[in-house]
């Protein structure tokens, strides 16, 4: 699988900094394990997590022109921290400059900073790698969220969004509102599991 995506990987790693490469395949072969332990599509998830960051090291600025000029929406989070463009300009990327046309590919890459309600299998599993994955700097529940990852992506969606949110709060960090409904919504899905 992974000489397949030799061509993919070269061209990432000219436009990424050796730092975000390096992330970029811890994320494609961790969503590539969650993916086997859930059934779920591993070449797929192994794109998905490949692509992921692909607009990750475009300047703030030009962010947000590409997305003017393309028509892609830029929410008033997005505005001020140009930086959370980077998810939904992958997408686009990732179609136009990589050729890929899966619209579950693109919408896991779209969806993986603020997360969704009602995500599908591929998008949790593509939003929980990008934060669990083994190169990440150890953040405060790292072991328990990896353990939870591989047993429950519902519980680890509310607990990554959970924990996320505290630290944007705690940086005085903008807050995309999507990152607050995802996690609005984990929290009310598992507390109905668990009743």
């Amino acid at each position: 699988m992974t000489s397949k995506y030799d061509s993919i990987k070269k061209q990432l790693q000219n436009t990424l900094n050796e730092h975000r490469f390096t992330h970029t395949l811890g994320v494609a072969y961790t969503a590539s394990a969650l993916a086997m332990r859930y059934q779920a599509n591993v070449e797929k998830a192994f794109l998905a997590g490949l692509l992921h960051d692909c607009a990750k090291n475009i300047p703030s600025d030009k962010m947000l022109q590409i997305c003017k000029e393309n028509e892609i929406r830029i929410s008033s989070a997005e505005q001020s921290n140009p930086q959370l463009l980077h998810a939904k300009l992958g997408a686009y990327i990732a179609k136009e400059e990589y050729a890929v046309h899966d619209e579950e590919v693109l919408n896991s890459i779209r969806l993986h900073t603020t997360g969704a309600p009602k995500m599908t299998v591929l998008d949790k599993i593509i939003y929980i790698a990008d934060y669990i994955e083994p190169n990440r700097k150890e953040l405060p529940h790292m072991a328990e969220i990896r353990h939870h990852a591989f047993e429950d992506l519902d519980m680890a969606m509310e607990e990554i969004t959970t924990d996320v949110l505290n630290y944007l709060i705690s940086n005085g960090n903008v807050i995309d509102e999507m990152t607050l409904n995802t996690q609005r919504y984990y929290q009310q899905l598992n507390k109905e599991k668990r009743n």
